[in-house]
């Protein structure tokens, strides 16, 4: 039976969905003991972001950035804290559990692509979906709409090789939205690209917003998060400052 602390954590969470809010953190810390030191990487961040939004989180290198990224990506646990995505609290997850929280809620989009070589465009979209149960018919289908959505179904039978740095990076985008997920989570998604298809990249990533994607950037190039209709300024593992920029 549920405690009343319980009770009310999922109450709180129940609260955050019926709300619009897809991230919520309450004072989440994450420390990291260097011998005889504690490192703050994060400390005692409060963020919300809404179902729509599309924001970066901007940083320079050491600002804990990068560790506040793994934590809205459940690739990371807080030392302290509460995290919600979409009403769900995953800060106090088991493993398992937050495996199924990022295969169903997010899709990651990363600077290095992080593609199978031999397999094609179509397969590599497809893998998020492997785990579903879903049939091998049904599985192609999506990946197909996924890559539809990328302008990039003409090259579906093509192997990582035999594409150029942008569209690489679109199959990985394509590959993010195939479950439909509740957040895209987009980690220096130009970095590996020239100026021109950074640029482009960005156009679509413009383009998924308006079609209602919530949409999380990060990065350290100010050009970039200025793509972004609010940045979350980050240093020394807190909130510098919070502004709407569009």
């Amino acid at each position: 039976m549920a405690t009343a602390v319980q009770k009310e954590l999922i109450q709180r969470g129940e609260e955050l969905k019926r709300a619009g809010i897809v991230i919520r953190t309450f004072d989440l810390w994450k420390t990291y003991i260097m011998g005889d030191q504690e490192i703050n990487a994060v400390s005692g961040i409060d963020v919300e972001i809404k179902r729509g939004e599309y924001v970066a989180i901007m940083g320079p290198s050491g600002s804990g950035k990068s560790t506040l990224m793994n934590l809205i990506g459940c690739l990371d646990t807080p030392t302290k804290g509460q995290y919600y995505i979409n009403g769900n609290l995953v800060s106090d997850m088991s493993d398992d559990d937050l495996a199924r929280i990022r295969n169903k809620e997010i899709g990651f989009v990363f600077q290095t692509f992080n593609l199978l070589p031999r397999a094609t465009s179509l397969h590599n979209v497809e893998l998020p979906l492997i785990y579903s149960g879903m049939s091998a018919d049904v599985r192609q289908e999506k990946a197909r709409i996924a890559m539809q959505q990328v302008d990039l179904e003409r090259r579906m039978h093509h192997k990582p090789n035999e594409l150029s740095g942008g569209q690489r990076q679109r199959v990985a985008i394509a590959r993010a939205l195939v479950n439909n997920p509740t957040i895209l989570l987009a980690d220096e998604p130009t970095g590996a690209l020239d100026t021109a298809t950074g640029v482009e990249i960005m156009g679509l990533f413009e383009r998924l917003h308006q079609k209602g994607n919530t949409i999380v950037l990060v990065t350290h190039e100010h050009d970039i998060a200025m793509h972004a209709h609010r940045i979350i300024h980050v240093r020394d593992g807190k909130i510098e400052r919070d502004e709407k920029v569009k």
